[in-house]
């Protein structure tokens, strides 16, 4: 069951990252940068379950922060099953994301495709470890 919600947080990361996509290629820079983060989120998630690291609390739920903390502190710097180029990306990823849906300025294209390169590389790295 774990293995199949796992798939299930990859599949959706997947589609999150077309969508950051079509996104970007249609000019909607802000919501590019929410299915950005959004795509490294649930990226992170399966690979937080791949490597048998669970929900904080009884909730069941991942939260924003504790997602960060644990793909970063267990998957990139304690067991290195993620490259060290990857420990900015959800925190850089999540800022644009809170500009972008709640803050006056706009998201410039630039960064918008800083932010799909960088989910990009990170749902490539989930998927590369054999899912």
């Amino acid at each position: 069951m774990v293995v199949d919600l796992a798939r299930l947080f990859l599949f959706r990361a997947e589609e999150s990252l077309a969508g950051a996509d079509s996104e970007f290629e249609s000019g909607r820079y802000n919501n590019c940068a929410n299915r950005s983060y959004y795509a490294c989120f649930q990226a992170a998630i399966c690979a937080l379950m791949q490597a048998g690291v669970g929900t904080s609390g009884r909730s069941g739920q991942w939260g924003h922060g504790y997602v960060q903390a644990q793909f970063v502190g267990q998957l990139v710097n304690r067991r290195k099953l993620y490259p060290a180029s990857l420990r900015e990306v959800l925190t850089r990823n999540l800022e644009l994301r809170l500009v972008a849906d709640y803050r006056r300025d706009e998201v410039t294209a630039t960064q918008a495709r800083r932010a799909l390169r960088r989910a990009q590389g990170l749902v490539s790295a989930v998927q590369s470890t054999g899912w």
